[in-house]
């Protein structure tokens, strides 16, 4: 989709703190952080949400989860604890209609879900 802008992060033509990519997704701090430590984890091409990457490239999701528990990893997160989120249409507020991954961490989060 050319105006979505994780795509055009996916493609450099927005730049973006890289921390994590492969040949298939590609991870980046949030602009506007959660927590301490806020991540998101997209896959290089266009899938509207989880449903529809769920469906149309199952094997895509898996390395999409995959890519996730790396950057993770790689961020520190793993050590003391994150979460990681998918929202799925406007009810769970996703904001950007590309499927994403949010790691959350870096500090003891809420446990409510917000």
């Amino acid at each position: 989709m050319q105006d979505c802008i994780f795509c055009k992060i996916a493609r450099k033509e927005i730049p973006a703190a890289i921390v994590y990519e492969d040949e298939d997704c590609i991870a980046f701090p949030d602009i506007n952080p959660q927590a301490q430590k806020h991540i998101l984890v997209i896959p290089r091409i266009h899938m509207e949400d989880a449903l529809d990457c769920h469906d149309r490239a199952p094997e895509l999701y898996a390395k999409l989860l995959s890519a996730a528990m790396k950057a993770a990893k790689r961020e520190g997160m793993d050590t003391g604890g994150f979460r990681a989120v998918t929202n799925v249409g406007e009810n769970a507020r996703q904001s950007v209609r590309h499927v994403h991954i949010h790691l959350l961490g870096g500090e003891t989060l809420s446990p409510r879900m917000g």
